[in-house]
């Protein structure tokens, strides 16, 4: 049974995509980093801390979270790793999004082929509901309908 949600938009667009779900802070550099390299070019996440998503291959998944975490260098993460077609689809946040996370999908929108569609505010009902391999459909006026 389908479920909607209503939230902010930040960055516009409409896409539906397979849910990828934390419930944990996202490290965007942590996340996306590799060993001896600033970007994973394969999308695979290696936040050894985030065992939800640790492994798990994000691009074009619909990202959702409570809030990213971590430094400064977010926004150019989630830009680049969208640049290499290695990012979400979208990220849908149950909390409002950050500034670093905003910043990070406005850039793709602006400056990508790739652009990373952004809704806060959606509550924690949200996150309670939705669930990895859910499809998920997001429509420019930030509604967001979860189907399990």
């Amino acid at each position: 049974m389908a479920k909607t949600f209503k939230g902010r938009v930040v960055v516009p667009g409409s896409v539906s995509a397979e849910a990828l779900v934390t419930h944990n802070g996202f490290n965007t550099l942590a996340s996306l980093k590799t060993a001896g390299s600033f970007l994973n070019k394969k999308g695979e996440i290696q936040d050894h801390n985030n065992p939800e998503l640790y492994k798990k291959k994000m691009p074009g998944k619909a990202l959702c979270l409570p809030e990213t975490i971590g430094s400064t260098t977010g926004g150019m993460v989630l830009y680049c790793a969208a640049s290499m077609g290695v990012g979400p689809s979208c990220m849908l946040f149950s909390k409002k999004a950050d500034t670093l996370a905003v910043a990070g999908a406005v850039l793709t929108y602006n400056w990508s082929d790739h652009p990373i569609v952004c809704v806060d505010d959606l509550g924690e009902e949200f996150l309670e509901t939705v669930k990895t391999g859910d499809r998920v459909s997001v429509s420019e006026d930030g509604t967001v309908t979860v189907e399990g």
